[in-house]
């Protein structure tokens, strides 16, 4: 598999006093209140908070989905707060890769084309998009099973399409909201696992917004948002998962006390 198209040196996302506000004056709310941090190339960073927090609008914000009302998102070096139209799009779909809580596969295609589709849209030339696609497919083991439609696959082997389909154009970024949301205990933890084979064997850089503490387990940071503003960050360094859980845990309590206000 090729490596991520990082561009210059230096952090492969910048948030820079990053600000969204709705509402006008006398009922405005701050939904992001001068949010700055940096993500370096390979790392897997986590953003935790309670609901109403700002943690999707954060995400939405730098996956382009929503506009920032003031501050900068910068994605390998390139300022995509002034990005419009067209350009906007292309950067959409060469340099961020999605990871979705159902996977989005089309059942009208199969795995292969699931995949390709994803090369299709940046316009790669036909000749190079076979090649892509063998290298990520036998990476992740789903080789023998590119021929054949999502309903004729496991919910694990469609979890790695959805993740070869993410990968194979080499994003700068891979972005996460809430994957394990809509998926029991088991095939969470296989999909959790998938994402760290990601970061580990890929040296994806993944951003994952998560209420879970377990799902956040597995991740090398996590950075905590209340209220708009970043309230904490934490690092896993040495420790094992069950140890930077309970750690995790330590700064929930910390945000507010109940694990399930987070939901």
């Amino acid at each position: 598999m090729e490596t991520a198209k990082t561009g210059p040196q230096g952090p492969i996302l910048e948030v820079q006093d990053l600000q969204k506000v709705y509402g006008a004056r006398g009922t405005v709310t701050r939904a992001l209140d001068h949010v700055s941090f940096t993500v370096e190339p390979g790392e897997f960073v986590g953003i935790m908070g309670a609901s109403g927090s700002g943690k999707t609008t954060l995400l939405n914000c730098i996956s382009t989905i929503d506009t920032a009302t003031a501050g900068r998102v910068l994605v390998a070096g390139q300022d995509i707060t002034a990005l419009r139209g067209r350009q906007l799009a292309a950067f959409r779909r060469e340099r961020l890769g999605f990871i979705f809580q159902d996977f989005n596969l089309l059942d009208t295609l199969t795995a292969r084309d699931n995949i390709a589709l994803a090369l299709s849209v940046c316009g790669t030339p036909p000749a190079r998009i076979e090649p892509r696609l063998a290298r990520v497919a036998a990476a992740l083991g789903i080789a023998e099973t590119l021929d054949r439609y999502p309903y004729e696959l496991s919910g694990g082997q469609q979890q790695r399409v959805a993740a070869a389909r993410a990968l194979v154009t080499d994003p700068a970024l891979v972005l996460a909201d809430e994957p394990t949301g809509s998926l029991d205990s088991h095939a969470a933890r296989m999909l959790l696992r998938l994402l760290g084979e990601m970061n580990n064997r890929f040296a994806a850089t993944i951003l994952m917004v998560t209420h879970d503490a377990v799902s956040a387990s597995y991740c090398r940071r996590i950075l905590f948002i209340r209220d708009g503003r970043l309230f904490s960050e934490l690092r896993r360094g040495d420790a094992d998962r069950r140890t930077f859980f309970e750690q995790i845990m330590d700064v929930v309590a910390a945000l507010g006390g109940d694990p399930d206000d987070l939901l």
